[in-house]
């Protein structure tokens, strides 16, 4: 019987699935190759470490997340952007435990490769910009004040919508996009500067 390849995706797949169902201190490489049916040899053909693996699951998945974010900020849309969070969650459940539930802090040990130093680097300049833009097309600045807002309505409220339910194993029903909308009209309609303000 031919032996099985397995691809870096493989790898990614199955450690995103354990942070998913019992977070990033679940995944190790016997946890990994178990759930494959891989020989450890070919973790460690792909992967330097679990440090580096997890690095990756995180990395990739929150720039997964981020794409749809950023061509909203990008496209004037501040309103697409804040119900993105809602939206992408209930199209990518596993990955949204895998990366919503956790900081960044719970996938991030040990030494990482400089290229995915240089990947988490690009981006957070990317959601920095994304943030930035809004803050000055919709709040009138970039000051302290104008980033906290644009935080506020794009992240923080999207993320606290749909913690419960990530934190339950549920999808977020549609009532969450609805309760964003509104904070985010609400803070915008107080807070808002121009004609952006929609």
């Amino acid at each position: 019987m031919p032996r099985r390849l397995f691809e870096d995706a493989d790898f990614l797949s199955a450690a995103r699935a354990l942070a998913a169902a019992n977070g990033p201190a679940s995944v190790t490489v016997t946890s990994v190759t178990e759930r494959l049916g891989a020989p450890i040899g070919s973790f460690y053909h792909r992967f330097a470490s679990r440090d580096v693996l997890l690095a990756n699951v995180w990395l990739d998945t929150a720039l997964a997340f981020q794409t749809g974010f950023v061509t909203a900020i990008k496209a004037g849309d501040g309103l697409a952007a804040a119900l993105h969070t809602p939206v992408w969650v209930r199209g990518n459940f596993e990955k949204a435990r895998a990366v919503l539930l956790y900081h960044r802090d719970d996938f991030a040990h040990g030494n990482w490769p400089q290229d995915l130093k240089d990947r988490v680097v690009r981006q957070g300049r990317r959601v920095d910009a994304a943030y930035k833009r809004l803050a000055r097309d919709v709040f009138g600045g970039v000051g302290t004040n104008e980033l906290r807002l644009a935080r506020f309505v794009l992240a923080e409220v999207p993320k606290a919508a749909v913690g419960p339910y990530l934190r339950q194993g549920i999808p977020p029903p549609i009532v969450v996009d609805e309760m964003v909308e509104a904070t985010y009209r609400a803070i915008v309609g107080k807070f808002g500067t121009g004609k952006k303000r929609a």
